[in-house]
């Protein structure tokens, strides 16, 4: 039994998704559907937490709209994602970073950037 839901999950999951971690930035581009029409939205913000592995991986992004903080649970391999950017990628040293919703205005979203090592 273990092995055909594994099967089915290798199935659905998506090639295309990069490497996210707490503390990066991403842009996110939805598929949003308003009666038969069908345009992408994009959604912008720091991944404070991932969870999950294989089918069932989601990621929760916080972005603060209007000086409201609004957090999305977005799952990774969904069909209504149609591309994931990583615009920076942060410096964390959690696994989850909620102390960033007690966080108002410009600190909210600030995460130290990750220096890249320099390959020789």
């Amino acid at each position: 039994m273990d092995q055909l839901i594994q099967l089915v999950e290798a199935t659905q999951n998506k090639a295309d998704i990069p490497e996210l971690n707490p503390g990066d930035t991403v842009r996110i581009q939805l598929k949003v559907i308003e009666g038969e029409k069908e345009r992408l939205q994009a959604y912008e913000g720091v991944v404070i937490s991932d969870r999950g592995a294989g089918g069932s991986k989601t990621i929760t992004v916080r972005k603060i709209s209007h000086g409201v903080g609004v957090e999305r649970i977005i799952p990774v391999n969904s069909p209504n994602i149609e591309s994931i950017t990583v615009l920076k990628h942060g410096k964390a040293r959690r696994a989850k970073l909620f102390y960033l919703r007690k966080r108002t205005g410009k600190a909210a979203l600030k995460v130290k950037e990750r220096k890249e090592a320099i390959k020789a």
